[in-house]
């Protein structure tokens, strides 16, 4: 039996699923594969007969190996009208043949004929360009192709940062997640994604990675992309489309009669359950889009209990987590997670472990490639930390945030407001929640209250947040740690009741459970008792 030709690529062609005129590539066995949404079809060629072969070298003239290309960097591309100068400033290098789009080290070599892609080397940026500007400044603009970015940059005067994405519009958001961190310090974001479906639908995907900071330019129905315009000399018009780019903002106005098929869903149980049967039978369990505030006296065991929660976390699910414990230094909040791995407190000195325990720890932990954790010597500004909260969530697409804790953001600011700073934090963090569906642990301290001390087992309460009132308001479940440090028996010095002091949920309150906490296994246990 004869070996057929490989199939190769004959030309570009209209797609009908995503109206793209040219992302579409037909090749010689009559299938054809969408560039830009990702379509796959088998062509009949009319005449019922089998599909045709063609030789490759009666097709095109074999194209010339990219080892084997002299590009130069100081001409331009004349048929975009794209001047030397632009292709300078990106170092874009091309002849007749060939394009050559540098991402740091790793090269994509685009065939003039055909159109095609390939690589040369390891792409060391994940946007074309974000190596040909300084981080931060007024605005940056993102488009779809190489070549986009180099006429959009070109029709705005050489003066605002230009890049594109790797992977076209199915990629965009992976490619705008990786690049966040660098995108995010732009003070204006500008989306300018092609005029069709695929690129319209990435547009919003990325503006919503970056909120109010997006802006989405509306090109002339007469244009696809930036290209067209500089093609057609319309570089004033592709200017003032740019400038009237407007702020992104989410569909979200819904009338109620549109709303019978969502109410008649049934609805969505928790995600995620906490570790005590008590707790988790009065809240309902974890849920996506909550803030949860966790509060309790000094010294009486927050940070061990959303330890806990965390390990349940990593246990029951396989969701990202992130981790902001201001008061500690990322290895002991590393061990101190280790440890319940194992039942062992590694985090003190006096714990023996063999490495084999270590290994068997660090594996079901912070070696799943789920945890994240903020290293907090550095800038504990509102801002700064907002920011890795968002970043978290947004890039590294954590599910469950955890910080640890609230005040020690307010004690560093300088206007010494506690109250409005609280305020301001507590909004932001609250906005973040509703954005991107997280499920934000957040502990505070609580005010002293007269009499019995909350070291000595006073019950908590709303009234007893530390600072402001938005802390009660803004969340939606907070719970109470209550435990009398002080207490002569050492079973009741080392029982904590956790009380439900606010249920957004169910509105249920009150008494939840009692968790019992072993020094020499470093775990935190429920015990029965009446509560």
């Amino acid at each position: 039996m004869q070996k057929s030709s490989p199939a190769v690529f004959v030309k570009h062609i209209a797609c009908d699923e995503c109206g793209s005129s040219d992302a579409n590539a037909l090749y010689s066995d009559n299938h054809s594969y969408c560039f830009s949404c990702m379509a796959h079809k088998t062509h009949e060629n009319g005449s019922g007969e089998a599909p045709m072969v063609l030789d490759i070298p009666t097709l095109l003239p074999r194209p010339k190996k990219p080892t084997e290309a002299v590009l130069d960097c100081s001409r331009g591309i004349a048929d975009r009208n794209i001047t030397a100068d632009t292709c300078k400033h990106y170092g874009v290098g091309s002849n007749d043949d060939l394009h050559h789009y540098p991402y740091g080290a790793g090269v994509k070599v685009r065939t003039v004929a055909t159109k095609d892609f390939h690589w040369q080397g390891k792409a060391e940026h994940d946007l074309f360009g974000m190596d040909r500007f300084p981080a931060g400044g007024k605005a940056v603009t993102i488009v779809e192709g190489e070549l986009d970015a180099l006429a959009a940059y070109q029709m705005l005067g050489s003066k605002y940062a230009v890049v594109s994405v790797r992977n076209g519009a199915s990629g965009a958001v992976k490619d705008c997640q990786k690049a966040y961190e660098w995108l995010d310090k732009f003070d204006s974001i500008v989306i300018a994604f092609d005029a069709d479906e695929p690129g319209q639908k990435a547009s919003k995907q990325v503006a919503e990675l970056f909120g109010n900071k997006a802006k989405v330019v509306k090109f002339s129905p007469e244009f696809k992309d930036a290209c067209d315009y500089l093609k057609a000399n319309k570089t004033a018009q592709f200017v003032q489309d740019w400038w009237r780019a407007e702020q992104y903002i989410p569909d979200g106005i819904v009338a109620g009669t549109n709303l019978y098929d969502e109410v008649m869903k049934p609805l969505a149980k928790a995600n995620a359950h906490y570790p005590y049967s008590g707790l988790d039978l009065l809240t309902g369990g974890i849920r996506e889009q909550e803030m949860v505030v966790v509060t309790a006296g000094s010294g009486l065991g927050k940070s061990q209990f959303l330890r806990e929660v965390i390990w349940s976390l990593l246990s029951q699910t396989t969701d990202n987590i992130g981790l902001m414990f201001l008061e500690e230094s990322v290895r002991k909040t590393g061990l101190s997670i280790m440890s319940l791995a194992i039942n062992k407190p590694l985090h003190l000195a006096e714990t023996v472990a063999s490495d084999d325990d270590k290994q068997r720890a660090f594996d079901s932990t912070l070696g799943t490639d789920r945890l994240f954790l903020y290293d907090s010597f550095g800038s504990n500004t509102i801002d700064n930390i907002v920011s890795r909260v968002r970043y978290m969530a947004k890039a590294l697409e954590c599910k469950y945030i955890f910080l640890d804790h609230v005040s020690i953001v307010i004690s560093s600011q300088e206007n010494g407001d506690e109250r409005k700073a609280l305020d301001e934090i507590m909004t932001k963090l609250r906005m973040i929640v509703q954005e991107t569906g997280i499920a934000l642990f957040v502990v505070s301290h609580l005010k002293r209250p007269e009499g019995k001390g909350h070291e000595e087992g006073a019950a908590t309460s709303l009234a007893q947040l530390r600072g402001s009132g938005s802390i009660g308001q803004l969340a939606d479940m907070v719970l109470g740690l209550e435990r009398h440090a002080q207490a002569d028996d050492p079973i009741e010095r080392n029982t904590t009741r956790v009380r439900v002091i606010k249920n957004r949920y169910s509105g249920e309150t009150g008494p939840a459970c009692a968790v019992l906490y072993d020094k020499f296994t470093g775990r935190m246990t429920e015990v029965r008792e009446a509560l």
